[in-house]
């Protein structure tokens, strides 16, 4: 292993982990038979290759976007693996993408469409999208939808064990940033939560958007276009600024990760945490090694690649 600590990232997927490191990707699934199977790969993110790609804020888009595409292809893999003794063969990656973009519109129309028209009819006429009140109202709106939709799905049997994935992911990643061995018995004394989880990234770009659109949103055109015309083209700049806000909540996410100790920073810190109080739960052992063999097998890679570098 190399004696260098490296950031190590997660997903929790159907009955399994995905973990990646700076230069592997690996998934262990339990298939409903018992056995394990794992799925590594060594991997390289484009920012490696293309030098401004790891400047801040472009670094964060980056990430966004690697991280989506790693998460169909490990959910594609960990379905396939749930699916083994049902009828039907398995899920292709067109199918799973195709889920994953229905999912995403759905949540651009809970999470940024809705919003924002109720916003206007809370404000009423006299508060435009130009004003700082109507942003918060739609931040707040956000968030409040955010949370009753994981309220939500939490009751769902299948979502409470992805939840239980997720602490396991969790922990077994604080194991490692332990510098202790990769046991269970040792990631059972670490919390299921953790700074620089993508529940924290999320809700930061939901708060930093407040901050971002009140800024922007006063500096831009009046075009003569119909009101619902006009409301729709606010719409579509939200969903464009998302890029830039999501690569300003990464360096966040990543500055309080490797500052999580200092006092100033844990305020910051403290709602991310709570809210991974909803998405996370204390996991059996066999989740545990199933999160920490993902791990353990990133990690191998790692050191394959530094040895063949030396």
């Amino acid at each position: 292993m190399s004696p260098q600590r490296l950031d190590i990232g997660g997903q929790a997927v159907i009955e399994g982990v995905m973990m990646r490191s700076p230069k592997a990707m690996t998934i262990a699934v339990r298939r409903p038979s018992g056995q394990v199977v794992v799925r590594e790969e060594v991997w390289r993110s484009i920012s490696r290759r293309i030098k401004f790609l790891r400047w801040p804020v472009f670094r964060g888009t980056v990430v966004f976007f690697e991280a989506l595409v790693n998460g169909i292809q490990a959910l594609t893999f960990s379905a396939n693996q749930a699916l083994e003794e049902e009828e039907g063969g398995p899920l292709s990656p067109w199918a799973m993408t195709g889920t994953i973009l229905l999912a995403l519109g759905l949540a651009v129309g809970l999470f940024v469409v809705l919003p924002h028209f109720l916003s206007l009819l809370i404000g009423g006429p006299e508060m435009g999208v130009r004003s700082l009140g109507f942003h918060v109202i739609d931040g707040g709106l956000k968030v409040l939808f955010f949370v009753g939709y994981i309220l939500g799905i939490s009751i769902l049997k299948d979502v409470r064990r992805l939840f239980m994935y997720h602490g396991a992911e969790h922990m077994s990643i604080h194991t490692y940033e332990a510098k202790e061995p990769l046991t269970v018995a040792f990631a059972r004394r670490h919390p299921t939560l953790h700074p620089r989880c993508g529940t924290a990234f999320i809700l930061l770009v939901l708060l930093i958007s407040i901050a971002f659109f009140a800024v922007v949103f006063p500096l831009l055109p009046r075009p003569e276009w119909p009101g619902w015309l006009v409301q729709a083209g606010f719409v579509g700049v939200k969903i464009l600024l998302l890029l830039p806000i999501a690569g300003a909540a990464y360096e966040a996410v990543r500055f309080s990760g490797r500052h999580a100790d200092n006092p100033w920073v844990k305020p910051f810190i403290w709602p991310g945490l709570l809210l991974q109080k909803l998405t996370t739960r204390q996991p059996s052992d066999d989740q545990l090694e199933i999160a920490l063999t993902a791990l353990e097998r990133a990690l191998r890679i790692e050191e394959a690649a530094l040895k063949e570098a030396a």
